[in-house]
């Protein structure tokens, strides 16, 4: 590992200072991914700025009915909150299925979304890696590549983002909130990740040396009927092979509204607009379920050995989906 400089940010102002005057510097969080990298290599930093200190432990209801989250709340904070657990559910459910205790406790919002993929050629410095060495090449495209992307990835990368709680984020149009030395921005969790094109190196549309303050979730009145499922490759915490987060409103069997998004298909979270836009206005059944995740996984280009992700997301989706119709239908015949 290569020797570092260590510094404890107070506020916001000094912890930009600290990274502004060291090009070779990053934020520390829970460090639940960075040392990991730092340890194999990967990240190789000259100061880690720690920002665990800073003011942005709190979550809140907004005026209007939504929450912001600040981007040091822990894992195990955000999934125990009552707001969280009773406004969106699907979200408290992709932090707990996210890893174990131990790990929840020290990783951070603004951390969780920020780390790295968990693609072994990535992690391995003696192979090459678009996304660690740019134009060196990807042999996951024809080496190992089974928990692989089969949406949006390009022959440049193939590799699929990590996080649980992101796709949960994803689902109920999260905003991201960040501060610069030039001031205060915000980013659509839609547009913090860049598409994969010819550069994957290229991950966020952060501005340099920009710090994650907060994670702002506008109100959404069906996230309060949301499931997040998970498959992994054995019981216990592991990093998904598919995910979706769901929720659902159904009046009179008639879907009025949806969200859905995917997980562990592609490098950024996946929202599902095109399931989304043919389940609007129509029967929620079993066979109209299917038929929308058919519309959003025909854009699907899996590799030789992951072609087995469209199956599992599209039966993902029709699980969670019949499940969420009949909380849904439940809950209408109890107020009538």
């Amino acid at each position: 590992m290569r020797e570092f400089d260590y510094r404890r940010a107070f506020d916001v102002a000094g912890a930009l200072a600290l990274l502004g005057a060291e090009p070779e510097a990053r934020y520390l969080g829970g460090g639940t991914n960075l040392v990991d990298l730092m340890k194999s290599g990967v990240e190789r930093p000259v100061l880690l700025v720690d920002v665990r200190e800073l003011p942005l432990d709190g979550i809140a209801v907004t005026d209007d009915g939504g929450l912001r989250i600040g981007a040091t709340v822990t894992n195990s904070d955000l999934a125990a909150h009552p707001e969280v657990r009773r406004r969106y559910p699907a979200l408290a459910q992709a932090v707990l299925a996210g890893a174990s205790g131990q790990l929840r406790n020290m990783a951070t919002v603004g951390g969780n979304l920020l780390q790295r993929t968990r693609c072994g050629y990535f992690a391995d410095v003696t192979k090459p890696c678009n996304k660690r060495t740019p134009g060196s090449g990807c042999p996951a495209v024809a080496g190992e590549h089974r928990n692989h992307a089969i949406l949006g990835a390009t022959s440049h990368c193939v590799a699929v983002h990590p996080s649980d709680m992101g796709v949960a984020l994803a689902a109920f149009d999260a905003v991201v909130h960040y501060e610069t030395a030039d001031g205060a921005g915000e980013l659509a969790l839609a547009d913090l990740y860049l598409p994969v094109a010819d550069a994957p190196h290229r991950e966020t549309a952060l501005p340099p040396g920009a710090l994650i303050t907060a994670v702002a979730l506008p109100p959404a009145p069906l996230a309060a009927v949301s499931r997040y499922r998970k498959v992994r490759e054995r019981a216990s915490f592991a990093f998904a092979i598919g995910s979706v987060a769901a929720a659902l409103d159904v009046h009179d069997g008639t879907v009025r509204g949806v969200r859905l998004a995917f997980g562990a298909v592609a490098s950024r979270p996946w929202r599902a607009h095109a399931a989304e836009r043919a389940l609007l206005g129509g029967p929620a059944t079993a066979e109209a379920f299917a038929a929308a995740a058919d519309a959003e996984l025909a854009a699907a280009e899996p590799l030789s050995d992951n072609g087995y992700k469209v199956t599992l997301i599209r039966n993902l989706v029709v699980a969670v989906l019949t499940e969420l119709a009949e909380e849904s239908r439940r809950t209408e015949e109890a107020t009538r």
